[in-house]
């Protein structure tokens, strides 16, 4: 869009649109972690693991 020299407003909705479907598809990936692998660490008997898994992903959202 920058290359065509669309109006700088579209490029900004554009690129904020985009954010939201990654930040979405984040969100569902989280999602699926949580409630497969980290309660399977759980069941396992690995509750360091889960907790560390869950601290980790809970830094990474606090930097977005």
């Amino acid at each position: 869009m920058v290359a065509e020299g669309k109006y700088c407003i579209d490029i900004i909705n554009q690129s904020l649109a985009i954010k939201q479907a990654l930040s979405g598809v984040e969100d569902l990936i989280l999602e699926n972690h949580l409630a497969t692998h980290v309660v399977m660490q759980m069941k396992q008997r690995q509750e360091g693991r889960a907790i560390k898994e869950i601290l980790s992903v809970y830094k990474l959202s606090k930097k977005k």
